[in-house]
């Protein structure tokens, strides 16, 4: 199985789990980041130990090159001395290492093959969490806009406000009571009735002529004065 398909198995069966507890978007995107990041730690740890394989692989294939040299050197030695039989014997000791050499230099084709897996995966892992990254910032902001917006309708459906300007109401009716009260004990004490306004001009005129009776009668008095000093005189 490829690490993307068991972590895609491993998202895709918490997720189902967060899903049926009805668990919020923002824990199920930072679930998901974490398994990717865990599978990423997983992946390059698997690798450390493929390219540590390999290096102690490497270090066998040479001292097995080197043995097997010496034995081709030896068999040679023997060729020259007339030593067919110890020839024959260097030269079966070679061949036992030189397969021994393709097992190991098999293994490290392996393991370069699979460090290349990992490398694929690591930088496909590696973007895909970068993604992740940049899509949990965006669900964030759009889970706190969707909750306030939630909280904003609640709040205008919501009775309590109702309630409220009930009473409002209530006390806005109970003020144009007392206003009106108080308005009703201001009634006739400002301006006057029609019949006041004709009994002040009723008034004004007997006054006025009063006033003339008292001036004509000032004023003759004064000439008959004027005129009983000049007849003196």
């Amino acid at each position: 199985m490829g690490i993307f398909s068991r972590l895609s198995d491993i998202i895709n069966s918490n997720i189902n789990a967060i899903l049926d507890r009805a668990e919020d978007p923002d824990k199920i995107i930072r679930m998901v980041i974490q398994e990717m990041e865990d599978t990423l730690v997983e992946v390059r740890s698997s690798a450390a130990r493929a390219i540590a394989d390999q290096k102690d692989i490497e270090r066998k294939l040479v001292r097995i090159e080197e043995a097997s040299s010496e034995w081709e050197t030896k068999a040679e030695l023997a060729i020259s001395k007339g030593r067919e039989d110890l020839a024959k014997g260097a030269l079966m000791e070679k061949n036992k290492l030189t397969e021994m050499a393709d097992h190991l230099k098999g293994e490290i084709a392996h393991i370069q093959e699979a460090l290349t897996r990992h490398e694929e995966d690591v930088v496909k892992l590696d973007k895909k969490l970068r993604e992740a990254r940049a899509k949990k910032a965006s669900l964030k902001t759009r889970t706190k806009t969707a909750q306030n917006t939630v909280k904003l309708k609640r709040n205008i459906y919501d009775t309590r406000i109702d309630d409220a300007f009930e009473r409002f109401d209530k006390v806005e009716r109970r003020l144009d009571r007392i206003e009106g009260e108080a308005e009703a004990m201001e009634m006739g004490r400002e301006g006057k009735s029609l019949e006041q306004e004709f009994a002040d001009l009723e008034t004004t005129d007997e006054v006025e002529a009063e006033l003339e009776a008292l001036k004509a009668k000032v004023n003759g008095t004064k000439k008959s004065e004027k005129k009983e000093t000049e007849a003196a005189e």
